[in-house]
């Protein structure tokens, strides 16, 4: 039989108040004493202590039931939580998801940024799928709580569990505020300030730091030295990043960034530049990439995907430097996709985009549907050609008609 500390090896990493380091709940389960019958002076404490915490699963260690429960589904969680007290309070816990990631069980899920018709502030959703069966399956978009800040123009970027929103605009004053969503709570965190303000700049993660270029005016030799910035994340610090020469800063907003191959691509109005953190070397962006790159656009396998004024998907393959025509979709999607933007979630390509919701024939329009669908990527012809197949397109959400797709990203944990 466990003692009550064996028992409660899981519920005592879980938040409760502060106990000491040497005491026997924090030492590891297989060195934990078991209680002697005999001891008069152990049975007195057991009287005196308050109970036990339930255990998670009746007849097994806790430490054994976390890792069964790190293995389910996430679409699985909220009947998860239905179960017991002790299940929903696991569910929260950082402890939870640390053994999710350890036992390589986290999920990437698609996180949207909507802006709603007559509002300033953007609202970000979750896509859920309420079946395990992705032929069965209904997918929604679910909202998130609203960050602290209404700005415009912010940069978003995702390293683990967390999305990061980098500068933007109120009432077109440029901010150097950063906030961070943990996922994994739907909550909202300020970081520090940038040493400058931004607004539309370009951003990207590499090494789990974050990288941020642009979106201000080379006017002063400040914001010339702080034209491209660096956030870590372990240390909650920002540092500047030197900057390129004269030739390569680009003024004002940056319309498009992606990491290929370790490589931040910022794109301007005019060029681009790139920049490689590791090497920290700069230059312009090839003539080839910056011709053909429109819109929002992702990275998936090394290859860059956008949308083109064509109506078609083209991914631009670095190595070789050409662009090509994603083929296989030519009556699987509409022709047109009206603000389309796309994520790499856990290798495939996922394009959201704006459709026409009820109305028409004379009556104006009161809602626009969002679309979204997953594409699976596949290189044919020794690798000359890319191909894919889509295996959902659904409806996942309604919005006022008049509101914007403002960006998508996957996040994993």
């Amino acid at each position: 039989m466990f003692t009550r500390t064996q028992r409660s090896s899981v519920h005592s990493s879980l938040p409760s108040s502060p106990r000491s380091p040497n005491s026997e709940s924090e030492r590891p389960l297989h060195n934990r004493r078991f209680m002697s019958s005999s001891s008069s002076s152990a049975a007195a404490a057991d009287s005196a202590s308050p109970d036990p915490p339930p255990i998670l699963i009746p007849g097994l260690p806790d430490d054994v039931s976390l890792n069964i429960l790190a293995r389910v589904p996430r679409s699985h969680h909220p009947f998860l939580s239905l179960v017991s007290n002790p299940f929903r309070s696991l569910l929260s816990s950082p402890l939870f998801y640390a053994a999710r990631s350890t036992s390589h069980s986290a999920e990437p899920f698609l996180y949207l940024c909507v802006r709603i018709a007559g509002s300033i502030s953007v609202n970000w959703f979750t896509l859920c799928c309420n079946s395990s069966n992705p032929r069965n399956a209904r997918r929604i978009l679910v909202p998130l709580p609203p960050p602290p800040s209404a700005l415009v123009g912010s940069a978003y970027v995702a390293v683990g569990p967390k999305i990061y929103a980098i500068g933007g605009s109120i009432e077109d004053v440029a901010s150097p505020h950063a906030w961070s969503l943990d996922c994994r709570f739907r909550t909202w965190e300020a970081l520090p300030n940038m040493h400058i303000s931004r607004e539309f700049p370009a951003a990207g993660a590499v090494d789990g730091k974050i990288y941020v270029i642009g979106g201000s005016v080379v006017d002063t030799w400040s914001r010339s030295r702080n034209w491209a910035e660096v956030f870590d994340p372990a240390t909650g610090k920002w540092e500047s990043v030197e900057s390129p020469g004269e030739e390569l800063l680009r003024a004002k907003w940056m319309h498009a960034s992606a990491v290929i191959d370790g490589r931040i691509y910022a794109m301007a109005d005019r060029n681009g530049v790139v920049y490689e953190p590791r090497s920290g070397k700069w230059r312009s962006v090839e003539k080839r990439l910056d011709l053909g790159w429109r819109g929002r656009a992702c990275v998936v396998d090394g290859i860059l995907y956008c949308y083109d004024y064509l109506g078609k998907i083209q991914g631009f393959d670095a190595g070789e430097g050409v662009w090509k025509e994603l083929k296989g979709l030519e009556k699987k999607l509409p022709k047109f996709l009206c603000g389309a933007t796309m994520a790499n979630v856990g290798g495939k390509l996922v394009v959201v985009w704006e459709g026409k919701g009820e109305g028409g024939g004379g009556q104006k329009r009161k809602e626009m549907e969002i679309w979204c669908a997953e594409i699976e990527l596949e290189k044919k012809g020794g690798g000359k050609e890319l191909w894919g197949n889509v295996n959902w397109c659904d409806v996942v959400h309604k919005v006022p008609n008049g509101s914007s797709i403002v960006h998508c990203l996957d996040v994993t944990f």
